[in-house]
């Protein structure tokens, strides 16, 4: 791989790691830094600021790359943000960054993609052991909406014919839920639940899936650019999705926030719960209450249809295609990855102690 540039990650011997974001926090700046010292200068980190709708910053940005890994999306599921913001970063963003590949000669294109985009379409569907099934979500909601025509587009476009004469290959990644040390979804739950003296929320108690480590899912990134560089093994992964997944037990949302968290006293909530069917009507009415305050005020609500079928369905998938096809194993346990989260969670706990500390004070 000695001499190889690579857009958002990149493995050994790299000559470049190159990540384009629309503003990095000053700590995801600092992390860089120490990344960039890990690296001991061998392979030089460059972080770009720059706007995913903007050509002329695409264009740069893709110069002289050889891998592109877009994880890029605007995720909202409450309604909050604009239809057209959604859509345009989403789905015209994905069709722009594949432009600039070809201008720029980039041959190998990884998108990173929600399970969104396959299902749940209804609570009372049951998927277990999903595998290579083409199955499609039927939701408008513009976040899963998007992503499935954004990967739609990133499929097609295998095969385009590059500016130098070269072809573009890609390929999609579907990872399950992810879960691990900075994770945004799992950071609100346990802080939620810091503030709340320490009860978990129970609003997923009855979904059943099997969430995935995010060390893995950055691994089975490694496999795919690898596998669409090897002429002989390429042809088998190109315009393919593939579900990424690992040897995390299946279970409820709340229950795994509870297994890394109840080491530092957090315990989930016992008090009776609505019925599911009941939440789905909340959701829906809520969902209208939003539509018409829309005109003279953003109401996001605190949960609509689509958040409640999604939060709370059996819904699993095996990666037995990942595995075929990319060589994939995940490269973590389950034990490895609990620890390394429940490390991690602690520091929230600790944060969370320091604070209390500084206002008794």
């Amino acid at each position: 791989m000695t001499g190889w540039s690579c857009l958002v990650t990149g493995e050994k011997e790299l000559k470049e790691i190159r990540a384009l974001d629309k503003a990095f926090r000053s700590q995801l700046r600092e992390e860089f830094s120490l990344i960039h010292g890990c690296l001991q200068n061998k392979t030089k980190l460059t972080a770009l600021e720059g706007d995913i709708l903007d050509e002329a910053c695409l264009k740069r940005a893709c110069q002289d790359i050889v891998v592109i890994i877009h994880t890029t999306s605007v995720r909202d599921v409450i309604g909050v943000t604009h239809r057209e913001s959604v859509m345009n970063v989403n789905e015209k963003g994905t069709q722009l960054l594949l432009e600039a590949c070809v201008q720029a000669t980039v041959p190998i294109f990884i998108y990173t993609i929600t399970l969104e985009v396959a299902r749940p379409n209804s609570y009372k569907e049951i998927i277990q052991n999903g595998h290579e099934e083409p199955l499609e979500n039927t939701w408008s909601a513009p976040y899963p909406y998007s992503k499935k025509f954004a990967e739609k587009a990133v499929l097609v476009a295998n095969g385009w014919t590059l500016k130098n004469g070269g072809t573009l290959y890609t390929c999609a990644l579907r990872p399950m839920v992810i879960y691990g040390e900075e994770s945004p979804i799992l950071s609100a739950g346990i802080n939620e639940a810091l503030n709340n003296n320490r009860i978990l929320s129970s609003f997923s108690k009855f979904s059943r899936v099997n969430p995935v480590y995010v060390g893995n899912v950055a691994w089975a990134h490694i496999l795919a650019m690898r596998v669409l560089q090897d002429p002989k093994k390429a042809p088998s992964v190109q315009g393919q999705f593939y579900y990424i997944s690992d040897d995390t037990p299946h279970q409820s949302y709340d229950n795994l926030n509870y297994t890394l968290s109840k080491e530092f006293g957090l315990r989930l909530d016992s008090r009776w719960s609505l019925p599911l069917s009941l939440m789905y009507w909340i959701g829906f009415m809520l969902e209208i209450v939003s539509f018409l305050l829309r005109p003279i005020y953003i109401y996001g609500p605190p949960f609509s249809r689509h958040i409640v079928t999604l939060s709370n369905s059996v819904f699993t998938f095996v990666y037995k295609k990942a595995q075929r096809d990319l060589a994939y194993e995940p490269l973590y346990s389950w034990e490895e990855a609990k620890q390394k989260t429940v490390e991690w969670v602690g520091s929230l706990a600790d944060r969370h102690k320091e604070t209390l500390k500084s206002k008794t004070q």
